[in-house]
């Protein structure tokens, strides 16, 4: 629509003062010229006027063409809003690399997608609850409409360049399911899945699954732990992430804090001094994780830390090291 007004304005401006008609002349010229309509010209044109009329009428048939189908698609279209922002989803989605996929928007999904949120990591929402996402798409989060247990919707959420699947279906046979079809289609995938019953458990971890997490004994364990020691498990909730001023553990690549071509220990990297932050954790290459581990540790390639400070420290970590969070 934009492009028709500059032709109409380019029209107008020329024929008023190339071919010096009036200015209700020059808009008469202008509409029966770009609308290819036919009738005669107000006065005979000189041989700029033609030369300019010839031109007007090239851009303008490709122009008015583009504008007469969209106007005709929107028109015949009762979804085409919808369609129309789907289409520009569907591009943002296939721009991503390296994101999370969350199947199912129930009450794990959406905790799962607060989260991630709130560590400002990229992440896709497969629902089929159409009603579910109209009340939640305005919340600007990529949702894609369609069931999870088929390969074509996980192709849509882009499955094979995401690093990481979490399967939050209210079915564990729907978890188990989606879980097969995701190992399948990316063996390099972390696939994090629900679970009702404590019987599924080894059944998703045999279908491929990294972590299998039970709600009901997470959320069970989590309320006896608040008669037997509240405080520390206030303090253990306290550490989680609830925004970005906030952040106050982290877990770091060892190769994002030096060449680990040459091997240092933590007491080499002296993160306490430097950032006030304090290395609580370390996780060695066969995934086994320190509690507290030794200043002597040594950090190779592939290992990580976890580190716990003050939220401003833990900004002076990320700055001082260029970690993006």
């Amino acid at each position: 629509m934009t492009l028709l007004f500059i032709v109409i304005c380019i029209g107008v401006l020329g024929y008023r003062f190339i071919s010096n008609y009036t200015w209700i002349d020059a808009i008469y010229m202008t509409v029966i010229t770009i609308t290819t309509v036919g009738f005669a010209e107000v006065n005979p044109l000189d041989t700029p006027s033609k030369i300019f009329t010839i031109l007007l009428i090239l851009s303008s048939v490709i122009i008015v063409g583009y504008a007469i189908s969209i106007i005709t698609e929107y028109i015949l279209s009762r979804n085409n809003f919808e369609e129309l922002k789907q289409r520009k989803m569907q591009k943002k989605i296939d721009a991503m690399s390296n994101h999370i996929i969350i199947c199912g928007y129930g009450r794990n999904g959406k905790q799962a997608a607060k989260k991630l949120m709130a560590y400002k990591k990229p992440f896709v929402i497969i629902e089929r609850d159409k009603e579910l996402i109209e009340r939640f798409q305005q919340d600007d989060k990529p949702f894609i409409y369609g069931n999870a247990n088929e390969d074509e919707t996980l192709f849509e959420a882009g499955i094979k360049k995401a690093s990481t699947l979490i399967c939050a279906l209210p079915s564990d046979a729907d978890n188990l399911f989606v879980v097969l079809s995701a190992r399948q289609i990316n063996n390099k995938l972390t696939i994090i899945s629900r679970a009702s019953q404590e019987t599924s458990y080894n059944k998703l971890k045999l279908a491929g699954a990294n972590n299998v997490i039970l709600p009901d004994r997470i959320g069970g364990d989590h309320m006896a732990s608040l008669v037997v020691v509240p405080d520390l498990v206030e303090f253990i909730d306290n550490l989680g992430i609830v925004g970005e001023r906030n952040i106050n553990i982290e877990e770091i690549k060892v190769e994002q804090l030096y060449n680990a071509s040459q091997e240092k220990t933590i007491r080499d990297l002296d993160l306490r001094k430097k950032t006030g932050c304090t290395v609580i954790g370390f996780k060695d290459l066969k995934g086994e994780y320190v509690v507290n581990p030794e200043a002597s540790t040594k950090l190779v390639s592939g290992s990580k830390i976890i580190v716990l400070g003050r939220p401003e420290q833990i900004h002076k970590l990320n700055s001082e090291y260029n970690i993006e969070q």
